[in-house]
């Protein structure tokens, strides 16, 4: 089964993670196997999602949104990044579009659109920008896309399936 993730990059309130992956961890082992993650290796999220997905024995996907994206990335978050996209099946690196929040969202896009379910990781408000997860989330849902969003503001889970 292939799962793909979008979510936040950074949290309010930084134990928050900690719960987070706890809360990630039960979703990906109720998942049939095998499993295939697809993910932009963005910091936060994304990166969470494909250390766990690693752990459990799955294969990783990178989605890269365009050539050089790794020069928006420092310190540990380049460090994972570099990790990560060493150890993946397959890496797919999308052409640029006119702005990079196009080019995040057709990341986003290409994810949903390649994967049998969507996990997200959500606080439930409107993206910051072009892009961000509420975008890949509405995207998700308008194709029909099964979609389970992990609770970024409360760390409820809410099953949208």
């Amino acid at each position: 089964m292939k799962v793909g993730i979008t979510g936040h990059q950074r949290l309010d309130r930084g134990s928050g993670w900690t719960v987070i992956r706890e809360d990630l961890r039960q979703q990906l082992r109720a998942i049939p196997r095998p499993l295939i993650g697809l993910s932009s290796l963005a910091v936060g999220s994304d990166q969470l999602f494909a250390g766990e997905i690693l752990r459990i024995g799955g294969d990783l996907e990178a989605v890269v949104p365009f050539p050089g994206y790794e020069r928006l990335l420092d310190g540990r978050g380049l460090v994972s990044f570099r990790r990560y996209i060493a150890r993946a099946k397959q890496v797919v690196v999308l052409e640029p579009r006119a702005t990079n929040e196009e080019s995040f969202f057709e990341a986003g896009k290409y994810i949903v659109d390649h994967v049998d379910l969507l996990l997200g990781i959500w606080d439930g408000l409107p993206a910051g920008g072009l892009g961000g997860t509420a975008d890949v989330i509405v995207y998700a849902r308008s194709i029909g896309r099964d979609t389970i969003v992990i609770d970024a503001a409360s760390w409820r889970i809410h099953d949208d399936k």
